[in-house]
C-alpha cells in the first residue's frame, strides 16, 4: 500500500470547514466519521475532495475489468461535493482504505436453517450478530422462531422464558461493539403471529431496557382485516405450522391500538407490513434457493435473507433542479436518468470490492492466533455472506433531499401535483436503475440465478413490464446483473454532507439545535448534553443550507452566533415556504 500523507485534527477540519463553507457541523462530522484513518487515530485525508478521489480510482479500477469502464475523472465529476451521487457511511469510509479491515456493506440479515429455537443457535446468532457489527455492518434478525413463555422445555428450566430476555441479550450484545467509537445497529423482529409478540411491542415503554436494538412487527393481511373488521386474530406457535402445539384468540384491533399507542409514545415499534413485502420482493420469486426474506436491516428500509447483505448509495434530487426557487424551476429528467444508470454501475462494481473486502476478512481471520474452534465459526459467517452476495449482487440505490427538490420547484408538499411529481422522480429511478442493470447484465453477465421465469408473475416486475416493455424484453434476453436493485435508505449525517434535508417533507424548522453523539476518541469536542444510557453529546446551531442562501441574499450575517431569541425574529421574518 503506497504511504500517505498524515493530517493533524485541525489541519483536517479547517481544510474540511473551508470545503463545506463554514459548516462547522459537517467539517467535524466528515473528519471525525468518514476521514480515512487507521487504529492509532492518524488522519490520512485532508477533506472530501481526498476521499472522492480514493473512491473514484477504485471504482476505475474495477471498471475496467469490463467493457465500457468510466474513468476516475467522470466518477469524481459524479461524487464532488456531495452534489450528485453520494454513498452510504460504510462504501465511504471503506472503498480503497486498507487501514481498517472492514466491510463495505451497511446491511446485514441473519438466521439459521431448520429449527433454531435452542440454546446453541441463540448464541450461535448472538455471536454472529457481534462479528458483523466489529467490521462496520448493520445487522437484523427475526425472533419468531423462539417459543413463547411458559412452553415446555427440554433442560433444567422445564419453561422457556420467551422472548424479552433473548431481546434484552442481543441489545447488550450491540451496545458492547465498538465500530470506530460508534456503537453497532441491530434490527429485531417478530411476527405478530407469534404469542409473546404483545411482549415484544411492549418491551422498549420501560425506560433503559432493549436500548441498543430497534424493534419491527411483522403484521400479516389477515391480522390488518381483522383490526379492521373488529374480529378476533389467531395466534399460534410455531407460527407456520399446519398443526400448532399453541394457539390463542386475541383482539386485533386491541393489540393494534397498542402498536399504534406505543409507536407514539416510543417512536417503536415499527410496523413491517409482511405480505406486502414478499409478494412485491424480487428476491422472493428464489426463495427456495436460500433467498427467502426474514427481516430488515436496523433501519427497516431493507428486508433481506439470511446472510444477504447491502451496500447503499443515494442520489442529491436537489442537485437536478435548473433555477431553484424561482418561476422557472425546472428538473433536469434527461441528467437524472443518465446519473441513475451512473449509480447503478458504481453499485455493481462496490459489489466487487466487497467481494474483495471479504477475502481480507478470511484472510485475517485465517492469521488469527485463536484456535480453529473459535475462529471457524465467524469464518463460516463470511463464507455464507460472500456466498450469498456473489450470487445475487443486491444494490442499494436510492435518493436524499426530495423535500428539497420539491421545494425548489415552487411546489407545495402533500398537494396532488408534488405527490405526482414526486410519483414520477421514483419511476424514473426505477426504470433507469433496472436498465442499467439489465444493460450490465449484456456486457458482464447476469446474476447466478436469474431466471425470467419465476420473476414474470412478480408484481414490481410486471409494473415494469406495464411501463416500458423494452426493458423487459431486453431482461428475459440478457438477464439482470443484480437481484434487486432500489432501496431508499435513511440519509441522517450523509444531509450534513450534502447539506439538504433528509427528508421529504417541508423543513419543519429552517434553524435548529442538533446533538451529535461524541464517541471514545474524537477530538476537540464538547460534552454539551448525556442522555439516560450514559451517551453523550455536543450541540451545535445548524441552518439549514437554502435558508443561509435566502440570509445571504438578505444581506444578513450568517457567521454571527445568534441567540435563540434573535434566531425566532429571523425565521418569522423567513419566506413562509420554510414550514410548507
Amino acid at each position: 500500500m503506497e504511504p500517505h500523507s498524515i493530517y493533524s485534527h485541525d489541519e483536517a477540519y479547517q481544510a474540511s470547514l473551508k470545503y463545506f463553507e463554514g459548516d462547522e457541523l459537517a467539517a467535524r462530522v466528515w473528519v471525525n466519521k468518514y476521514a480515512m484513518k487507521d487504529s492509532f487515530g492518524n488522519i490520512y485525508e485532508k477533506s472530501p475532495e481526498d476521499m472522492h478521489w480514493r473512491i473514484a480510482n477504485e471504482v476505475a479500477r474495477i471498471e475496467q475489468k469490463y467493457p465500457n469502464p468510466m474513468s476516475a475523472d467522470e466518477v469524481f465529476a459524479l461524487l464532488d461535493h456531495f452534489r450528485y451521487i453520494v454513498p452510504a457511511g460504510s462504501p465511504m469510509t471503506g472503498i480503497g482504505n486498507n487501514y481498517q479491515i472492514a466491510s463495505l456493506s451497511n446491511c446485514f440479515v441473519i438466521g439459521l436453517e431448520g429449527d433454531a429455537d435452542s440454546y446453541g443457535a441463540i448464541m450461535r446468532i448472538d455471536e454472529e450478530q457481534v462479528q458483523l457489527m466489529k467490521r462496520r455492518g448493520g445487522v437484523g434478525h427475526d425472533l419468531s422462531h423462539i417459543r413463547p413463555k411458559g412452553s415446555p422445555v427440554n433442560n433444567s428450566a422445564l419453561t422457556s422464558t420467551g422472548l424479552v430476555p433473548f431481546m434484552e441479550r442481543y441489545s447488550n450484545s450491540t451496545r458492547e461493539v465498538a465500530q470506530d467509537g460508534r456503537r453497532g445497529a441491530l434490527m429485531l423482529s417478530v411476527s405478530i403471529k407469534h404469542p409473546d409478540s404483545e411482549t415484544f411491542i411492549d418491551a422498549k415503554m420501560t425506560e433503559g431496557k432493549v436500548t441498543g436494538a430497534n424493534v419491527s412487527v411483522k403484521i400479516d393481511d389477515a391480522f390488518m382485516q381483522a383490526a379492521v373488521d373488529n374480529k378476533p386474530y389467531v395466534q399460534q406457535f410455531p407460527i407456520d405450522a399446519a398443526d400448532p402445539m399453541y394457539k390463542k384468540e386475541i383482539s386485533a384491533r386491541t393489540l393494534w391500538n397498542k402498536i399504534v399507542h406505543n409507536a407514539w409514545k416510543s417512536a417503536e415499534p415499527g410496523v413491517l407490513f409482511w405480505d406486502t413485502i414478499l409478494r412485491e420482493s424480487l428476491p422472493d420469486c428464489y426463495a427456495d434457493l436460500g433467498f427467502r426474506t426474514v427481516s430488515t436491516n436496523p433501519c427497516g428500509e431493507i428486508p433481506l435473507c439470511p446472510y444477504d447483505s447491502c451496500r447503499l448509495l443515494c442520489i442529491n434530487l436537489y442537485s437536478y433542479v435548473v433555477d431553484p426557487f424561482t418561476p422557472q424551476a425546472r428538473f433536469d429528467f434527461d441528467l437524472f436518468r443518465r446519473h441513475v444508470m451512473a449509480a447503478q454501475r458504481i453499485m455493481d462494481d462496490i459489489v466487487d470490492m466487497e467481494m474483495e473486502k471479504i477475502d481480507m476478512i478470511l484472510e485475517k481471520v485465517d492469521q488469527d492466533p485463536q484456535s480453529e474452534e473459535v475462529k471457524g465459526a465467524e469464518r463460516h459467517l463470511w463464507e455464507k455472506i460472500k456466498r450469498k452476495s456473489g450470487m445475487g449482487r443486491r444494490t442499494g440505490v436510492g435518493i436524499t433531499a426530495e423535500g428539497d427538490m420539491i421545494a425548489a420547484m415552487g411546489l407545495r408538499y402533500g398537494t396532488q401535483e408534488a405527490t405526482d411529481f414526486a410519483v414520477e422522480i421514483q419511476k424514473t429511478l426505477a426504470l433507469n436503475a433496472y436498465r442499467s442493470s439489465v444493460e450490465m447484465a449484456r456486457e458482464r453477465g447476469a446474476f447466478a440465478v436469474y431466471d425470467a421465469g419465476r420473476e414474470k408473475d412478480n408484481p414490481f416486475m410486471q409494473r415494469i413490464r406495464e411501463a416500458d416493455p423494452q426493458l423487459y424484453e431486453d431482461m428475459t434476453k440478457y438477464g439482470r446483473r443484480n437481484i434487486a436493485c432500489l432501496t431508499i435508505a435513511s440519509t441522517g449525517t450523509t444531509s450534513l454532507m450534502t447539506q439538504t434535508t433528509s427528508g421529504i417533507e417541508p423543513v419543519f424548522m429552517p434553524v435548529y439545535k442538533r446533538r451529535r453523539k461524541v464517541n471514545p476518541g474524537d477530538e476537540a469536542v464538547h460534552v454539551d448534553y448525556v442522555d439516560e444510557v450514559g451517551d453523550s453529546f455536543e450541540e451545535y446551531i445548524v441552518y439549514h443550507h437554502q435558508f443561509i442562501k435566502w440570509m445571504q441574499a438578505n444581506g444578513m450575517d450568517t457567521t454571527k452566533r445568534y441567540t435563540q431569541e434573535e434566531i425566532d425574529e429571523l425565521v418569522a421574518r423567513s419566506p413562509t415556504m420554510w414550514t410548507g
